[in-house]
């Protein structure tokens, strides 16, 4: 993905999430809760094998880093898998404890969940607060469209090989939602997502 698609991508994402509508000035009615009508619910499979339900199991009631790859990329992904390992080191114990971190696969006929092992023992990758997942292609593809990864020019948008290579972020609980480019630098990444993270994880955050 190049920074034009990247650029040309961001109204479509930000809308997605719901980041600029959750700057609303204050005294209006709250708005509806992100809940399973928002974010397909749909059955995954996680890297273990493991069935889980994406809202009910993975987004409820946390803060989260997501993003959409795939194991035979050779575009963006190796470089924000690799910026995803960065960040989980940079947040240490507190990926499984206070983030969550989750990364889908665009080909889920491709990678099974042996593949997604072996996809993370690549990049060395910890089981600790981030999980690798698959599932059925329209549910996954349900998925790519309901977190906003998409294009607006459906030529590009049906290209795997130019997918998006945001990583979505989200406080569920507080309904905040924004992205970031994953080929960030991954101190970036995490000053991005740490507004968002309660008080004293934020403050954790900025002494390293």
């Amino acid at each position: 993905m190049n920074r034009r698609h990247f650029l040309a991508a961001l109204p479509a994402s930000a809308l997605a999430t719901g980041a600029v509508a959750a700057a609303a000035p204050r005294g209006r009615l709250p708005r509806p809760r992100m809940g399973p009508g928002y974010f397909p619910n749909v059955v995954l499979r996680t890297q273990d094998g493991k069935s889980v339900r994406f809202y009910d199991d993975l987004i409820r009631d946390k803060i989260v880093v997501i993003n959409m790859m795939y194991a035979r990329c050779d575009g963006s992904c190796p470089a924000t898998t690799s910026n995803l390992v960065q960040l989980q080191r940079l947040l240490g114990d507190r990926v499984g404890r206070d983030i969550f971190m989750y990364s889908v696969t665009l080909k889920p006929e491709e990678d099974t969940p042996d593949v997604l092992q072996k996809y993370m023992k690549k990049f060395n990758a910890r089981p600790e607060g981030w999980t690798f997942l698959t599932g059925q292609g329209m549910d996954i593809e349900n998925l790519r469209k309901g977190l906003g990864f998409t294009y607006p020019d459906p030529a590009i948008d049906r290209d795997k090989t130019q997918h998006i290579g945001n990583v979505r972020y989200g406080n569920e609980p507080l309904m905040l939602w924004a992205a970031c480019p994953g080929m960030a630098h991954p101190p970036f990444i995490a000053e991005s997502i740490s507004w968002m993270i309660r008080p004293e994880t934020k403050a954790a955050i900025a002494r390293g």
